[in-house]
Parts: C-alpha cells; structure tokens; sequence
C-alpha cells in the first residue's frame, strides 16, 4: 500500500488551522493554454479569474476572491499568479501548509500534491516529481506552478491574453456530483484521525435521542482491517453509544455469540462501548421488520430479520470501513445496513433474495444486491430517519472486514466521508475510487465490476432510498 512517509503525514495532519489565506500559483503568460481544456458545456467546473479583479466566478457566479482582502491575480517577471487557495476550495479540495518544512499540500479528489518552497522536488502523491519551477514566496504569498497542478489534477488552464482573464476547468467527474445545492450533502475530509472524525459528525448536526446504537464490523481475527479503537473511540464515547453487530452466517470466529464476544474483547472494542459492553443485536435471536413499500413498487424482499436488540435503540450511526467485498463488490453504507444489522437469519435471507433463512449461498446475485438495499430501507424505517452514516476509506483492500486474512491494500488511503443520505455516500465513495480506476484503484474496480456491485446503487436510488447524485464538500477549510 502507498502510504506518506512520516514527514508529510505530520505535515498534512497539521490540516486547515494553519492553510495560508494568500496561496497563488503560476499560470505561463505565453498565450497558450498548459493543458487542453474541456469545452465549457461538459465542464464540472468553469472558473474564471482576471488580472487585477479581487472577484473571481465559479460557474458563472461571482464571489471574492480572499472575502476582505481585496486579494487579486497579478502578472510578475511574465508570469500570471493566481489565488490558489480559493480556486482548489471551489473544486471541493483542500490546502494544507507546514511552516516548520515549508511544505505545501493540496488535495483533490482523492490526490496529494507536495511541494516544498524553493525546491524543484515534488511528489503526486507517492510519485516523485521534477518541478519547472520551484515554488516561491512573494510577499509573504505562496506561488505554486500552475502546469504542475493541472496536470497533477488534471485540470485544465486556459489564458486569454486580450481580455487577461484565467480560466480554470475541472471535468464532470466520472461519477455522479453536481454543484446542485438542492442534491444531498455528502461531506468529506482527508484527514483520517480521531479528531477528524469527531469534525466530520459534527459537521452533520445530527442530534441522537434515546438510546445510540454505533453499527460497525467487529472484524474477523486475526488480520481484518476493521476499524481500531483508537480511530474511532473518541466519537464513540461522544455519543454515548454502544457498538452493535450481530453474528456471521458464514463460519469463523464471529458465528457464534460466545466466540464473537471474545473477539470484540480482544479489538478492544469493549472498553469504548458504552457501559464497557458491546452488543450482539442476535444474541436473542430474530427481529422481524417490514420493507416499506418502495417508490417503484419492485422490492425484492418484504421483510428484514435483524437482531432482535435493536428495538433496543432510538437512534443509529453506520460507521463503516469502505473496501471490496468478495460476495458483494464493495461494503460501504448499504451493506453496513443491511447485511450487518441482519442477524445470521438475516444475513441468509438476504444473500439468497429471501429464499432461504438457514444459508447463504447459491443465490442469484443481482437479487442479493437488491436485497441489501431493501434491507436497508426497512431499518432506516425502523428508525424513522434518525440515522446518519460515516465510511471511512483507509485500508482500501479488495477483501471484506470479514476475511481474517485479507488481500493487502495496493491503493492509498482517501478519507473519511459522512451523509444523511447513504447511497449519495457509498456513490461518492465509489466515484473516488473510480477516478483511480486506471491508477491504484484498479484492482478495487474490478473487484466491484466483477460482482456487479454498482447495482446495489442502481436498486437503491429506484426504490428512493437516496440519490445517486450529490453535492460533495469538503470540511478541511
């Protein structure tokens, strides 16, 4: 896996507290545009800025630049600088600076670009780079190499040398986001501590009542990559809630309640549960709840067996660790929802699309997509919306928290992401990983493709669970 050496991780964790407010960036001023750039209409993105205006437009409408500052692209020694700070907000990424190394982070979609002032030395992510020109400081202003960035992010640069104006445009990303303010809210931040964590709920303003069930994956020993204790204790015990899980339809260490106790006990997960206990929902058996009857009218099952605990909790947060799933694809919110809060009943009755409660097995796997989005539906009914979902994208493997022995991750970690809306969520998350597809997301992809896993989406959004399509913005600002 690619991972920051221990320098920049430092230097990135020091986060949005310390970003500088004056970054610019270099744009050549040869009247000829650094990167072909993609003709308005099928552009996600379109801003424009000109020399000597404090107020830049982002798809056509106006703000400031720096709000206050009066701050405004100049052209120095024949070359056109620009406020990098606002233009990489606008995107939906992130700057980050290191005073003590000089460093310079940014990040767009899942990409980290690293420069250092007065170097020519520069990574993309983990990949060492020549800069053209090293990054410079004018008037306590960072300058960075517009050709560099672009091609980094691919972004294209366009310069008009008659009416002096910038334009910078980002492609309509593979997947599904839109600047539509009406469309769900998916926030993200790269950070992945316990602080950022915290942030990220937060951000959400959800309000639990009653009693707060945490569903997360125990994870199966000895070598899951569920989510530790110490990433995820601190929000736990901010909401006062108890981990949840039910039992593996599947064998292992977590099939049975005594078993699946003593593993819980050894990942720590115990000690930041609320009153020292996780609970497994299906220690007592089953919980019947209904399907409610989709928008379409075409669920594919009508009812959902999930542990019968959780009519002991007034509200719910699906914490899930993204990765691949080898039944499923992938397992974000959805699966969370549906395949974790079943019990081993449950988990039986959806895998086979509701034909069998004693085995997982044998069923047609596009019903089994479909089930888990139905099974979702009729636990966010239970609770009667009070639930919000967080996926954290670290440890990005191929294999499930269920392998004990999963196939070690070839792409690096993203982020943390949170919504509402849990099919805006899992397809944002989906659509980082695809914008790698060619790069270290490749493997991931094929898993999810080989599985059909984009139908689970496809299903969800049609019975109005949620919204493919959303409004992804970043925290780290």
């Amino acid at each position: 896996m690619k991972t920051l050496n221990a320098k920049r991780l430092i230097a990135f964790a020091v986060a949005v507290a310390v970003i500088c407010l004056g970054f610019g960036l270099y744009a050549w001023h040869s009247g000829r545009p650094v990167m072909d750039t993609a003709q308005a209409a099928d552009a996600g993105t379109v801003i424009k800025l000109q020399i000597g205006s404090p107020t830049m437009t982002v798809n056509g409408a106006e703000q400031e630049i720096d709000p206050g500052r009066g701050t405004a692209p100049i052209i120095q020694d024949n070359r056109t600088l620009l406020p990098i700070r606002a233009v990489i907000e606008a995107l939906g990424g992130s700057v980050t600076w290191d005073q003590e190394t000089q460093t310079v982070m940014l990040a767009y979609k899942g990409d980290i670009i690293t420069m250092v002032i007065g170097s020519t030395s520069a990574y993309i992510n983990e990949d060492a780079q020549t800069l053209d020109v090293a990054p410079v400081i004018i008037d306590g202003r960072t300058m960075l190499p517009i050709r560099f960035v672009a091609e980094g992010f691919k972004l294209g640069v366009d310069w008009d040398g008659e009416t002096r104006i910038v334009t910078v445009t980002a492609s309509a990303p593979e997947g599904h986001a839109t600047n539509d303010a009406d469309a769900p809210t998916v926030y993200m931040t790269t950070s992945i501590t316990p602080e950022a964590l915290v942030a990220i709920y937060e951000k959400l303003g959800f309000e639990p009542q009653g009693n707060v069930a945490v569903k997360m994956s125990t994870g199966e020993p000895p070598n899951s990559n569920y989510l530790r204790p110490e990433l995820i204790g601190d929000l736990v015990k901010k909401v006062d809630g108890t981990i949840v899980e039910c039992n593996t339809a599947y064998g292992g260490s977590r099939s049975n309640t005594a078993m699946h106790k003593q593993v819980i006990e050894d990942h720590g997960l115990n000690a930041i549960s609320k009153n020292g206990v996780a609970d497994i929902m299906d220690e007592d058996g089953s919980l019947v709840i209904p399907v409610p009857t989709p928008e379409n009218g075409k669920s594919t099952i009508t009812e959902d067996y999930v542990g019968a605990h959780l009519a002991n909790y007034d509200s719910l947060i699906s914490l899930a660790h993204f990765k691949g799933h080898a039944m499923a694809g992938y397992g974000g919110a959805i699966k969370n929802m549906s395949i974790g809060i079943g019990s081993t009943e449950g988990k039986c009755y959806i895998h086979s699309a509701g034909q069998s409660h004693t085995s997982p097995w044998g069923g047609d796997q596009d019903k089994f997509l479909e089930s888990m989005g139905d099974a979702t539906s009729a636990v966010v009914n239970q609770f009667d919306g009070r639930v919000v979902y967080i996926n954290v994208m670290n440890r990005l493997s191929v294999d499930c928290d269920c392998d004990g022995n999963p196939a070690e991750p070839d792409m690096h970690d993203i982020g943390i992401l949170a919504s509402y809306d849990p099919v805006a969520l899992d397809q944002a998350c989906l659509d980082l990983v695809y914008a790698q597809k060619d790069g270290d997301g490749k493997s991931l992809v094929q898993r999810i493709e080989s599985r059909n896993g984009l139908h689970t989406l496809e299903h969800a959004e049609e019975i109005g669970l949620g919204s493919r399509t959303y409004n992804l913005v970043s925290i780290d600002n």
